[in-house]
């Protein structure tokens, strides 16, 4: 009996020393929706919350300090019955080694985002069944999104597995009528997001991810960043290639209006590492225009 209980107490620290694999927050903002029940909403934020946080998108076990940090913000506009419409935002962020810092990975606003919701019902994903229901496909689009790219800037090309579920997802949802899905809608969704991603043609931005994180910003922890620095300035140079058709593409565009301020913040400084800033400087007027005067002209 006594070795019985002695399993047991093993199996329980054990357990509890894992969790699934992201520490998620999740808001609801109903505040333009007048006249709706305020426990439908917070009874959904709870749903989604332990949805995406104690369901297991890889079959991996993550201890608490390796779960991924992320946020899913809904904010509705329309409600009827029991659909409704909103914009939903998702972020992530990744750890920098030998620091404090959290690096910004995903910073997505898809304000195509509408949904049929009951009080109460069960949020389940089954990946070997395609589920039909928006919420649940949507949500679970974005969390192998996250989960792809956290693993591409800590090996390189290391998301695939989880970008290829987010294609599947996003293949099988374009049968709904549900807008967002197809890349013939707009060349800014969830669609696209995922095609340009897997396309070949951007297997060089992929690369850069894994180099930018793992070469350069890793790094920077250093008390000598001069290294880290000139790294990270050679792959954000190698970019160039698609500074003519870049806003056709919405996974570079996102990673621009991502990475930005982190960008910035790395090179205000005198102690560039050697970088060619005046390149440098040229190419970040081209991906963010609007940022030249508060950001890029700063830069020595």
């Amino acid at each position: 009996m006594k070795k019985i209980f002695y399993i047991f107490i093993l199996l329980f620290f054990a357990n509890s020393s894992f969790a699934q694999e992201l520490n998620a927050q999740v808001q609801i903002n109903y505040q333009s929706i007048g006249g709706s029940n305020v426990q439908t909403f917070k009874t959904l934020e709870k749903s989604l919350k332990d949805f995406i946080n104690k369901t297991s998108w890889t079959g991996k076990k993550y201890q608490n300090f390796e779960k991924i940090k992320c946020s899913f913000a809904i904010i509705l506009t329309e409600k009827s019955g029991n659909n409704y419409k909103g914009t939903l935002v998702v972020q992530s962020v990744r750890p920098v080694f030998g620091t404090q810092y959290e690096s910004p990975i995903m910073n997505i606003n898809d304000a195509n985002f509408s949904f049929e919701y009951l009080e109460n019902q069960n949020l389940v994903f089954n990946e070997r069944q395609f589920s039909g229901k928006n919420l649940i496909d949507v949500i679970s689009f974005y969390i192998y999104v996250i989960l792809g790219y956290d693993a591409d800037s800590f090996q390189q090309k290391g998301g695939t597995p989880w970008f290829d579920k987010a294609l599947k997802i996003a293949q099988n949802s374009q049968n709904q009528n549900y807008t967002g899905w197809s890349q013939v809608e707009s060349n800014r969704n969830r669609g696209s997001l995922i095609a340009n991603i897997q396309a070949e043609q951007f297997s060089t931005f992929r690369n850069f991810f894994y180099n930018y994180h793992r070469i350069g910003l890793d790094n920077l922890g250093k008390a000598d960043q001069f290294s880290a620095k000139q790294n990270i300035a050679n792959e954000l140079l190698k970019l160039k290639v698609f500074e003519n058709n870049f806003q056709m593409n919405y996974a570079l565009s996102n990673f621009i209006d991502t990475k930005k301020d982190e960008i910035f913040n790395i090179f205000n400084s005198n102690n560039n590492g050697g970088a060619n800033m005046n390149e440098l400087k040229q190419l970040m007027m081209t991906f963010a225009p609007n940022d030249t005067d508060s950001k890029w002209n700063k830069w020595n």
